[in-house]
């Protein structure tokens, strides 16, 4: 299993030199990824009685520009999204970017996605909110495709390119993995996708998750054990005690990658996470 470090964007704050530090004591430490999280924009609450999502208060790094400055200042750590909200994005634009990344790091992206759930994001970035399941469908598509060929043509549902590319191309199709938790989104996964990306407990649902997505496999035709699964530890939801064996349980299920989350553990710094991953890493591999 390959253990991974989830930027801790609600807690960094924006200096450059935190973000380095943070980062280069994150490769030294022996972590195989770092993973970063997408919102465009936190809706003020002021106005929107029971909202309960990320606020205007919420500082996060846009992930491409992040990974961008990430990719300089690194030589070995991946580079995952997990997720990107891809359909509300321009998925030319997208794939631009993510080959960008990929050229700049030397093959280090992973492009995890997902449809997301802020209908203020979807609003003001003017993607309808509906049908974004059936969108980003077409768009892991599309982004193949463009990865793949110089030049191409495609007529889609959503989508429609003539006789156009990228350059520079990526070199390789870029993994792209899902997360989310729905049924839909494991067939999906299990249909098209390099791998899955759980946040929950390895428990008899997460067991019967697996299955599922594994069935949705062999009914395409594809190799189930070719599916990556990258699971999240977030060491402020499980007692110190038992992190090792959530870890090991994960492992048993089938896990190939973990993410370790420092958030909301009243770190006073960016130095504080740096240090807590630095010093959890050993105790769990």
């Amino acid at each position: 299993m390959k253990i991974g470090a989830v930027f801790p964007q609600l807690e960094i704050g924006a200096d450059p030199q935190t973000v380095r530090d943070w980062t280069t004591t994150v490769e030294q430490a022996g972590y195989n990824h770092v993973l970063a999280y997408d919102h465009v924009l936190g809706a003020d609450p002021t106005n929107r009685p029971g909202w309960t999502g990320y606020t205007d208060k919420s500082l996060f790094h846009e992930v491409f520009v992040l990974f961008g400055y990430m990719a300089a200042i690194t030589t070995r750590l991946e580079l995952v999204t997990g997720v990107l909200i891809l359909p509300q994005r321009q998925t030319a634009l997208v794939a631009k970017q993510a080959a960008e990344v990929d050229v700049l790091s030397g093959g280090r992206l992973r492009l995890g996605v997902g449809i997301g759930w802020n209908q203020v994001e979807y609003q003001a970035l003017g993607v309808p909110f509906k049908q974004r399941g059936a969108v980003l469908e077409e768009q892991v598509d599309l982004l193949r495709r463009l990865w793949a060929e110089p030049v191409m043509s495609y007529d889609g549902k959503y989508h429609e390119v003539v006789e156009a590319g990228l350059n520079p191309l990526p070199g390789r199709e870029i993994p792209i993995w899902f997360g989310g938790t729905a049924d839909a989104v494991l067939r999906r996964t299990g249909r098209i996708g390099d791998g899955w990306m759980p946040q929950s407990a390895p428990d008899d649902r997460a067991r019967q998750q697996i299955a599922m997505l594994r069935e949705a496999a062999e009914a395409a035709g594809r190799d189930p054990q070719s599916i990556g699964i990258e699971a999240r530890l977030t060491l402020a939801a499980v007692p110190e005690q038992d992190r090792k064996a959530f870890v090991d349980s994960w492992r048993e299920l089938g896990a190939t990658h973990l993410g370790i989350n420092t958030m909301n553990l009243g770190l006073a710094t960016p130095q504080d996470h740096a240090k807590v991953l630095a010093e959890v890493l050993p105790k769990l591999t």
